[in-house]
């Protein structure tokens, strides 16, 4: 006879031992009792599509049979996971680990249990075992190839790029082709196979626990990750479905969410037959009812759902298991359900105790071994997986969540190996290495040294006294551009023979930032003063709100203080504009003084400049914030009126020119350095900043820690206001955005229109009768409107025409006209051809227009007639592309000029025109988000000494001052082109932390004082230097819908 073939099992196919099983029991506790009697086989589907069979006695509860598979798999993690299978109604239910298997599945030989990822952590960083990420990245597959999980096409393409990675290594074009042809991972997969291929071919060395990391980096921004939706009807009968997640209850229409109430504000969870119903905490600032009610399918249905809802509260708030209720005398009223097994709270525990063998485990399609680490964080292991923040954004949902994922884990990948280690990145990389870093190439070192000379040469001629302008057709003309006179000027670093020679720029030589020694420190009375204050992350979070706190509150005083003092002097605002500004940014300005010393308080006491460290009890920041955002919501009021201010003040300098002049004059002030009406957003975008403080400290804390709570209570206080205020906000940026844009543009009169918003803004080059000459193009939702700098003081640019995006096509026509980078644009009345200066631009570009032409064809119809004074177009379609323009029309420009003024010149518009680049709305949803202050050391190429500098990122800029306590900035660095990198070896920067900016010649090295100081200065001026498109920008939460 011989012997049974034994047939292989999961935990077999995936190299672990069979006898290794580890319970997701607690430690100590012993495996429950089985049952005597007769074994009823089960089948188990895995996530990898194979099924098991498991023998469980008839009457073991569905625990017995829940850990069985998890000793199989040797899975330690074991509770995120859960048994689905269909009931005698057909309907999809978790089995119930309390009650006895054959209660719940009735005819088990026809019925397949699915053992299926049931709950969905915040941050997949808080998964410390390397096969339960596999397995995750295994449901997040299996998702997409059932349509659970939609996105667009450049996120579907980026996860299943991912995927391939993992399963079959590096890109080969052919193998890749084979392996996507014998594998469906999405429906109508053939339409993404060179994206895909695309994506996969910038994974290269990525191993299969990096894709993991990435797919779920990626998979978990996006806004049905881990969504089931439950059908049902509110109480008017729309139609609607709710689902349930980490952090509440959600409403979605569609696949669209429209509502979310977070537990913190869910008083109770009932149903009552077909009835599903939500008790709210009571809120005076709440528009819900108090009790909300939505109608499902059935009893079945609700009670379910209701189960679903009941144990991931249980999982994601409690602390430990509930205890089971007492059983009633005489009968019961209601469910006696509960949840049953371990918290999130103690998986967490139980793992970070260790005390499991490291298991070896064989992944499908790859021949990779990885050892589990039961200890160490995702980011510890594998230094080059990105330590990544959890982050609230702006823009698309899915493009920020691809760019996150497709830079970091390449480009982020030398910081992160050297921070990881606690060394300094300018020590580790060679010049090799350095090359290339964001997609950029270095400079050789061949190009510094003559740089160099050029540079030095600017200095002796420093020592004399020059005009203001001198400098203006320097081919080495600092980037960093003074304010002097009228606030910062941007330099022009392209040179283009249209730059206006009445573009005087002022001399950044002598500005007090580079002359004055008493800001130069030498290195070692650096390091004297290297403080002997905390080194722990949770302190330099809590530092990061006061330094960011200082800025904002700088910000405030620009209206509350500035533009008061100034409005009281001019007779030119209406009384009842006036008391609606300042009523509601005042009670703002208050608050936020008093919130910022409690800070400073707390850092101090932090620092130990008393003996209060000495207990311990000041080392945390989380009861500070939940007593300000708590005190904070009561200011929402005035946080919904900002707007109607916004809308007011423009139509006020709409209908008055005298307040349109003091309007213009004010933003020319220094301690203006912002567009005026971006002051008045600046309330907005803070709370978006608390979120994200918040969340990256509560990633920061185990459960355990004394600060955990009050942080968890404050991000879900803060990221309510967040989400009640994010619709309003959204709208407000757009039209900031097209009121800001109309000032740069002349020849325009109804730029600002109800439904109107704007998506990219760029510098393209346009094929006319005299070549290729450079313009300055504005994509909106309806209508492409191009454009030229005009010679006039003011700098704007003069439209020139535009096109109706409604009957647009666009295609590629490289080969045609002999041109790189270039596209044809064929309206319905008009067709031009234009050039962009690289592929990257190229494909943006054409990306957003497509999509804009996309979003044209389904609304109502064509564009309304946009320009004032534009000439009748009577070319026909067939016409030839190129359109004949003279230049003639440029000189004639200077007529209808109403705003003859200078005119700011460090708009983002004339940074784009000199850097030959172009920026989405994304972007500036990215930068909105990607704001930081503090102090940083800089030094530039030649110079010996570190020069200290308060400096503040935003609106894709660098503004210095000598200290926090100024009012205005000494000089600025618009950022749009340039690249990050961190120094090589042949630099000679032998200091920790030092990160490299340069754009050609120019190049300056920043220097943080921390590991978690550098890191968050790369990813904030990543942002601005990585111009994102919408293929690789994806990583918001609520994505901005054009």
């Amino acid at each position: 006879m011989g012997e049974t073939e034994q047939r292989p099992t999961a935990g077999s196919r995936l190299g672990a031992q069979e006898n290794a099983g580890i319970s997701t029991l607690e430690h100590g506790q012993k495996p429950p009792m089985t049952p005597p009697g007769k074994l009823v086989s089960i089948k188990i589907q895995m996530l990898d599509d194979t099924q098991e069979t498991f023998d469980v006695p008839q009457r073991a509860p569905g625990k017995v049979l829940h850990d069985a598979v998890c000793n199989h798999l040797n899975l330690v993690e074991g509770d995120y996971f859960g048994l689905e299978f269909p009931d005698h109604k057909k309907m999809m239910v978790w089995l119930d680990l309390l009650k006895p298997v054959m209660k719940q599945i009735r005819r088990p030989k026809h019925v397949v249990v699915k053992f299926v990822v049931k709950f969905f952590p915040p941050d997949h960083a808080q998964l410390q075992e390397e096969l339960t990420r596999y397995l995750f990245a295994l449901q997040v597959k299996q998702d997409l190839a059932q349509g659970r999980l939609t996105c667009n096409d450049t996120s579907t393409a980026l996860l299943v790029s991912h995927i391939v990675q993992s399963e079959i290594g590096d890109f080969d074009e052919t193998i890749d082709r084979e392996h996507l042809a014998k594998n469906k991972y999405i429906p109508q997969q053939e339409a993404l196979e060179d994206k895909i291929m695309e994506f996969h071919r910038s994974h290269m060395g990525q191993t299969p626990a990096e894709s993991d990391f990435q797919l779920l980096e990626i998979a978990r921004r996006l806004e049905m990750y881990g969504i089931r939706l439950h059908p049902a009807k509110d109480r008017e009968g729309t139609k609607i479905n709710l689902a349930v997640a980490n952090t509440g209850i959600l409403v979605f229409q569609g696949h669209t969410k429209i509502n979310a109430f977070n537990w913190a504000k869910v008083r109770k969870l009932s149903f009552k037959r077909k009835r599903f119903l939500i008790k709210l905490r009571p809120d005076v600032n709440s528009s819900f009812q108090d009790t909300l009610e939505f109608l499902m399918a059935s009893r079945d249905f609700c009670k379910s759902f209701w189960k679903i809802c009941v144990e991931h509260h249980a999982f994601f708030r409690l602390f430990e298991e509930p205890k089971p209720k007492p059983k009633p005398v005489l009968f019961s009223r209601g469910s006696s359900f509960r949840f049953s097994g371990r918290t999130q709270k103690q998986v967490l525990d139980y793992v970070k105790e260790g005390g499991h063998k490291k298991v070896q485990f064989e992944r499908k399609h790859s021949k990779i071994h990885s050892i589990r680490s039961l200890t160490a964080q995702p980011s510890e292991q594998h230094p080059e997986v990105p330590k990544q923040s959890s982050s609230f954004a702006y823009g698309d949902d899915n493009d920020a969540a691809a760019v996150q994922s497709c830079r970091q884990g390449k480009e982020l990948k030398a910081s992160a190996e050297d921070t990881g280690q606690h060394k300094s990145p300018s020590l580790k990389k060679s010049p090799k290495e350095s090359k290339k870093v964001d997609g950029a190439v270095v400079s050789t070192v061949e190009e510094e040294e003559e740089a160099s000379k050029d540079r030095m040469q600017q200095n002796r001629q420093s020592q004399q006294p020059s005009t203001a302008g001198s400098l203006t057709g320097s081919p080495h003309l600092s980037e960093l551009s003074i304010n002097s006179q009228g606030g910062p000027s941007v330099a022009n670093m392209s040179l283009s023979p249209n730059l206006s020679p009445d573009a005087k720029q002022s001399s950044p030589l002598i500005s007090p930032l580079l002359t004055d020694p008493t800001c130069i420190r030498t290195d070692d009375e650096e390091e004297v003063k290297r403080k002997r204050f905390p080194t722990e992350k949770a302190y330099f979070i809590a530092k990061e709100v006061a330094t960011t706190e200082r800025t904002y509150l700088k910000d405030l005083e620009v209206i509350t203080s500035w533009f008061q003092s100034a409005v009281s002097k001019e007779d030119c605002m209406p009384e009842s504009l006036r008391n609606l500004i300042f009523s509601n940014f005042e009670p703002l300005h208050k608050f936020h003084t008093g919130f910022l010393k409690e800070i400073e308080q707390r850092l101090a006491l932090w620092e130990g400049r008393s003996n209060a460290h000495i207990k311990g009890d000041y080392q945390r920041i989380g009861d500070v914030m939940l007593k300000n955002i708590q005190s904070m919501k009561q200011l929402t009021i005035h946080l919904w009126k900002h707007n109607e201010i916004l809308i007011e003040l423009e139509d006020g300098i709409k209908n008055s020119r005298k307040l349109e002049t003091f309007c213009r004059d004010f933003e020319l002030q220094k301690v203006c350095y912002l567009p005026l009406n971006t002051f008045l957003l600046r309330p907005l975008h803070r709370l978006m900043h608390y979120k994200q403080i918040m969340e990256r400290l509560c990633k920061h804390y185990p459960p355990s820690h004394i600060d955990f709570r009050d942080s968890r209570a404050a991000l879900a206080e803060i990221s309510e206001m967040v989400a009640q205020l994010h619709g309003n906000m959204i709208k407000m940026e757009n039209f900031q955005k097209l009121h800001e844009l109309k000032k740069d543009l002349i020849g325009i009169d109804n730029l600002v229109i109800p439904g109107r918003e704007f998506i990219r803004l760029g510098s393209l080059s346009k094929l006319s009768g005299k070549g290729l000459q450079q313009r300055m193009f504005f994509l909106f939702n309806d209508i492409l409107l191009y454009t030229s700098r005009g010679l006039t003081a003011s700098n704007q640019f003069k439209v020139h025409g535009h096109l109706p995006l409604y009957g647009m096509t666009i295609e590629e026509s490289e080969e045609e006209w002999g041109v790189p980078y270039c596209l044809t644009l064929r309206g319905q009345h008009q067709s031009i051809v234009v050039a962009a200066s690289t592929r990257a631009e190229m494909d943006k570009w054409t990306e957003d227009i497509q999509m804009a032409i996309d979003l044209a064809e389904k609304s109502s119809g064509p564009a309304p007639e946009l320009l004032a004074s534009s000439p009748p177009d009577n070319k026909s379609p067939d016409e030839t592309t190129v359109d004949q323009e003279s230049e003639d029309d440029l000189s004639a420009s200077r007529t209808s000029l109403e705003r003859q003024s200078p005119h700011r010149g460090n708009t983002t518009v004339h940074v784009c025109w000199h850097r030959n680049t172009s920026v989405s709305m994304i972007d500036f949803s990215i930068a909105v988000e990607n704001q930081l202050s503090g102090n940083l050391l800089r030094k530039f190429k030649n110079s010996n000494g570190w020069q200290k500098l308060w400096v503040v990122f935003t609106n894709f800029c660098m503004f210095f001052y000598k200290s926090h306590q100024d009012n205005h900035p000494l000089a600025s660095l618009p950022l749009l082109g340039y690249s990050l990198t961190i120094p090589s070896e042949s630099e000679n920067i032998h200091k920790d932390y030092v990160f490299k900016l340069h754009f050609k010649s120019h190049v300056y090295y920043f220097r943080a004082e921390s590991e978690y100081t550098f890191e968050r200065w790369m990813e904030v001026i990543r942002s601005a230097t990585s111009s994102a498109s919408r293929t690789r920008a994806l990583s918001h939460k609520e994505p901005h819908t054009y």
